[in-house]
């Protein structure tokens, strides 16, 4: 399970770069950021485990941006202002996880983050 989100008071751990691949590398489909080329069990496993940690920070940052962008485009102060059932059909979600993405975006704007404070993924 992944490691929850740093809070705004607390520092982000730097995860292992995320290096971009040459396209020829990307489109080979045994090709995953050189990992097959490790022989070294002990190095294999590391470089896989930094890998994860990425991820999962780039995901919980992206989840992060989504909800805060939701947010804004739900805002009633906008005169082009979406309802949570257009955000959902633009994310793919389901209108519910669009209302909770939007709260969870507006928590995250106001810097609101404490104990009943529920991330919606």
């Amino acid at each position: 399970m992944a490691e929850p989100t740093p809070r705004r008071n607390e520092p982000r751990l730097r995860p292992a770069p995320l290096l971009f691949e040459p396209a020829q590398a990307a489109a080979d489909p045994e090709h995953f950021f050189d990992l097959e080329s490790i022989d070294d069990p002990r190095a294999l496993l590391a470089r896989a485990t930094e890998l994860t940690q990425a991820f999962r920070a780039a995901t919980d940052r992206a989840v992060e941006f989504q909800a805060i962008a939701a947010a804004q485009l739900a805002d009633p102060r906008r005169f082009d202002r979406l309802t949570p059932a257009d955000i959902a059909e633009r994310a793919e979600w389901t209108e519910d996880y669009a209302k909770k993405m939007v709260e969870f975006g507006r928590d995250l704007m106001r810097g609101v983050e404490g104990p009943g404070h529920v991330d919606p993924v």
